[in-house]
């Protein structure tokens, strides 16, 4: 049987003998929270991707064993990796996966940047093969990891969309409206501004609603291509 501890080691060995201080250096830059990496190109990481994936006997069982443990790793490399592991595997993806998506949230996403190549590259496909709906999301809305909640509502955008009728998506991003957490502010308003792109009146609408209570964050993103004018009935009222 593989070992996903065994793999871990492997993968953290690879990742210091490929470390480049120029690449760290590049990024973290857009990581405020903090940006904990060896600086492992594209390209390397793709190629540990190939190597894990060659092993002989290798599963999709041991695969998402493989993955939940990568992201315990406090080095972002490592949930790269993890990630790109679990895209590999699209074609057999199912109800466990999903299972196993959610785990690694709750051991180890904590940035915004693998939140948000999973609510590109991986929550839509998983809605599009119908082993994810907004309904299976419900609880994300309220899970302990913010970056959790962000995807909830970042995860929809690509659905989202696709849709003629936006008001089941303003329906469940509710709940979230009063969510505390600036990384959660950000994906609201991301969501509220694509949202207006493709329909404005409907949006304009749940905006209206939201303008006096919700924080200023998510209106900043939301009304972000709007002209100045427009913008303006998007203020807050001030108390008299």
């Amino acid at each position: 049987m593989i070992s996903a501890e065994k793999i871990y080691t492997e993968t953290e060995a690879f990742c210091e003998a490929n470390a480049d201080p120029l690449i760290v250096l590049k990024y973290s830059k857009y990581f405020k929270e903090g940006y904990e990496a060896w600086g492992v190109s594209s390209e390397n990481l793709n190629k540990r991707v190939e190597d894990i994936l060659a092993v002989p006997g290798m599963t999709t069982e041991s695969i998402e064993k493989i993955c939940i443990r990568l992201v315990q790793s406090p080095r972002y490399e490592m949930t790269s990796i993890a990630m790109l592991l679990l895209k590999k595997i699209q074609k057999q993806w199912d109800e466990s996966t999903v299972v196993t998506l959610e785990q690694m949230f709750r051991v180890g996403i904590n940035n915004w940047a693998h939140t948000d190549w999973i609510c590109g590259e991986i929550i839509p496909d998983m809605i599009k093969s119908q082993l994810m709906t907004m309904d299976s999301l419900k609880s994300w809305r309220k899970a302990i990891n913010r970056f959790q909640r962000r995807a909830a509502v970042v995860g929809l955008i690509k659905p989202m969309k696709k849709a003629s009728d936006f008001e089941p998506y303003f329906e469940f991003i509710e709940i979230m409206m009063m969510d505390n957490e600036r990384v959660v502010h950000q994906g609201l308003g991301w969501f509220l501004r694509e949202a207006w792109k493709k329909q404005s009146e409907p949006t304009e609408g749940f905006l209206l609603k939201w303008k006096d209570s919700a924080a200023r964050l998510i209106f900043q993103y939301a009304t972000e291509k709007m002209e100045p004018g427009q913008k303006l009935k998007f203020r807050k009222n001030k108390l008299k």
